[in-house]
């Protein structure tokens, strides 16, 4: 599998300008099988209020922003996971979908919300799915999810081979530890991180793929970038660190859960 990380900055409010931004960089990626794109690729990152959130959010099913990305699928043969503002009756959830050319293939809704967030999004309610893509088992993480080891071991122990980490960045923190996450739970994570300012807030770029043994397989700068890289998944679903120690059977669950 061939995946493309697009580390860019949305045009906070303005989903035209950022859709014709995505138009040269999704044509750039067009050789891969899954682009993943950062968090609240559609909207912007910064709001004032929840008000404003929700102006210009959309729903799944009826989105300018999700029918560009499934026109693109289409165009290009790919799979593509983007963060997401989304618009559910009168809440709303900072949210991950994954798009094909077929149409949705499924949601999350970020789970642990950063700062302002806990005043405009609800806490996520979809738990951690498991989607399928070219029969890769993938998870998806947004951002601030990156700081609770938990849903990265529980994803781990559903099977993923791999984890999509759509983000905002703003603190140095993440990419540091990402490696580490990828190396103990013996998986493929891939953090799209965006670049640029948004009011009092800068974004740390340096999106990251890493593999199962928590080597660093590309990682960007802080500029527009694409990252490729060519993963070969089977070597998550090998959990044996030394030929006696397998990481996950190793577990002492007799003395925690």
């Amino acid at each position: 599998m061939k995946i493309a990380l697009i580390q860019f900055a949305p045009v906070f409010g303005d989903l035209k300008s950022t859709i014709e931004s995505l138009k040269v960089l999704l044509f750039r990626a067009k050789e891969a099988d899954l682009v993943v794109l950062p968090e609240l690729a559609n909207t912007g990152y910064n709001f004032d209020s929840k008000e404003e959130a929700f102006e210009l959010s959309e729903t799944v099913n009826d989105s300018v922003f999700l029918d560009f990305i499934q026109e693109s699928c289409m165009q290009y043969n790919f799979t593509v996971a983007t963060g997401f503002s989304e618009k559910d009756g009168d809440q709303l959830y900072n949210s991950a979908v994954l798009m094909n050319a077929t149409g949705l293939v499924g949601t999350y809704r970020k789970l642990h919300l950063f700062m302002n967030e806990k005043n405009i999004f609800e806490k996520g309610n979809l738990g951690l799915p498991v989607f399928i893509v070219d029969d890769v088992k993938i998870g998806i993480l947004v951002c601030f999810d990156w700081m609770f080891p938990e849903v990265w071991r529980k994803l781990a122990l559903q099977g993923v081979d791999l984890i999509l980490h759509p983000s905002n960045l703003v603190l140095p923190y993440a990419q540091s530890v990402i490696p580490s996450y990828a190396l103990v739970n013996r998986i493929f994570i891939a953090t799209a991180n965006r670049i640029g300012t948004e009011k009092e807030l800068s974004f740390t770029g340096q999106s990251i793929i890493v593999n199962p043994r928590g080597e660093v397989l590309a990682k960007a700068d802080k500029l527009e970038q694409i990252l490729f890289v060519d993963i070969d998944p089977k070597l998550s679903r090998d959990k044996m660190i030394t030929k006696n120690n397998d990481v996950f059977k190793d577990r002492r669950t007799d003395i925690y859960e």
